[in-house]
């Protein structure tokens, strides 16, 4: 393994031990907490405060649901999951967002029917005392404390899951303001307070619950990143002298790194190797620029072919019948089986020309094949002498053309004459 992938699984075994330690920090703080409240509800007879236990108590299963969730889904990528598997990190997402819904919507009903009752009457709270109003306090303080400890986490990560279980520690607080309002209420004669204050709680963390919900929602369906953010990356990769476009870019999110796709246009006649190597730089550029970037798929195009949509260039039309090189090599040796250049050469470079169709403003320019057929100077040399073949490239240039003139793929006929030194580079 090399040492920059080894930092990297140490940087996520890292985050990983960082994400489930605050975890169990907030699951043992919520157990204390619910027992807390259970035991002096009980005892001072508050309901609310019982009830606000069970709350606490119930946020231990959303922290083992969590901890399942950052360990299987911060696991490398493996044969059966090659993007990995942090989209089981935006499913805790969607169902924690989910679960603080249901919870906003619990406590809002709760909130209207202790209000009804307790203003028509019906309903009558005993005092809770300083013991009561003392836990709500202490448990208020706890649970704002590992909300902000959690969300401080999630933010450095950027994890959605950690961010979603911090905001559901903070409707346990919220809650717990709502009891906390109310026992300070019912202590003053105004038990109604303590209702009116669970309404506004619940519309508070079912905004919370509604956002995240919707945003794992969108990363699960694949929703392509911000206009804004698209354009600064196309931005950044014309920045580079090589790129002389880039079209077809696609992108999506998961668990907060982006993965994205894009065609490079580049020079048409420039080597695969030069191709592959400006691919390269870009990708190092984008990354420089934009931290959150994990894996950037891109191809390379030596024609614009940014008219064309995504699903024609991927499936071709009939429009483009050019053949390979086993193909165009069959063919131009029935042409050219008995020409001492073909049967002398070193190489053939192919180059495709309009191998897409051409956009219907474009100059008319059937797709076809140029060739280039590289001989080394001795050989060349040698058949001149010979008399084999004629001294002058391009005489032997338009013979080629010449016998070859049926076949409706072939462009442009160039002759290289290849020097030893060039040979032996090769």
């Amino acid at each position: 393994m090399t040492t920059s992938a080894q930092t990297k699984t140490d940087s996520a075994a890292q985050a990983r031990r960082e994400a489930q330690r605050i975890t169990l920090i907030g699951a043992a703080l919520d157990g204390v907490v619910g027992i807390a409240k259970l035991i002096v509800g009980k005892l001072v007879g508050s309901q609310a405060l019982i009830a606000d236990g069970i709350h606490s108590l119930s946020d231990l299963v959303t922290d083992a649901f969590v901890l399942v969730a950052t360990h299987f889904g911060r696991q490398a990528p493996d044969r059966s999951h090659p993007w990995g598997h942090e989209r089981i990190e935006t499913l805790g997402t969607l169902v924690l967002g989910s679960l603080l819904i249901a919870v906003a919507g619990a406590i809002g009903w709760e909130g209207v029917l202790r209000s009804w009752e307790l203003i028509f009457g019906t309903l009558s709270i005993p005092l809770p005392g300083a013991l009561g109003i003392g836990v709500a306090v202490i448990s208020l303080i706890a649970k704002e404390a590992i909300f902000r400890a959690t969300l401080k986490v999630a933010r450095k990560q950027k994890s959605r899951l950690l961010e979603a279980n911090a905001w559901h520690s903070r409707s346990d607080a919220l809650s717990t303001v709502a009891v906390l309002v109310g026992l300070i209420g019912t202590q003053l004669g105004a038990g109604w307070m303590d209702g009116i204050a669970a309404i506004i709680v619940a519309v508070m963390v079912g905004k919370i619950g509604v956002s995240l919900a919707w945003e794992a929602s969108r990363e699960l369906i694949d929703t392509a990143l911000p206009r804004e953010q698209q354009r600064a990356m196309s931005e950044c990769l014309l920045s580079l002298p090589e790129v002389r476009g880039a079209h077809d870019l696609r992108s999506r999110t998961l668990a907060g790194r982006i993965v994205l796709e894009v065609h490079l246009l580049v020079a048409p006649r420039i080597s695969v190797s030069e191709g592959h190597a400006i691919g390269h730089h870009a990708v190092a550029r984008l990354k420089s620029e934009f931290p959150q970037l994990s894996d950037v798929l891109y191809h390379i195009d030596p024609e614009d072919d940014s008219h064309i949509g995504q699903a024609d260039t991927t499936h071709p039309t009939p429009m483009q019948p050019l053949p390979l090189r086993s193909e165009i090599i069959t063919a131009l040796d029935v042409c050219w089986q008995s020409h001492p250049v073909w049967q002398e050469r070193s190489g053939l470079m192919l180059h495709y020309v309009n191998h897409v169709t051409t956009p219907p403003s474009a100059p008319s320019s059937a797709p076809h094949v140029d060739v280039q057929l590289e001989v080394a100077e001795q050989a060349f040399t040698s058949l001149s002498e010979c008399n084999l073949a004629p001294s002058s490239r391009n005489t032997t240039v338009d013979e080629l053309q010449r016998l070859a003139k049926d076949i409706r793929w072939l462009g442009t006929v160039r002759l290289s004459i290849i020097s030893r030194a060039q040979d032996a580079e090769t």
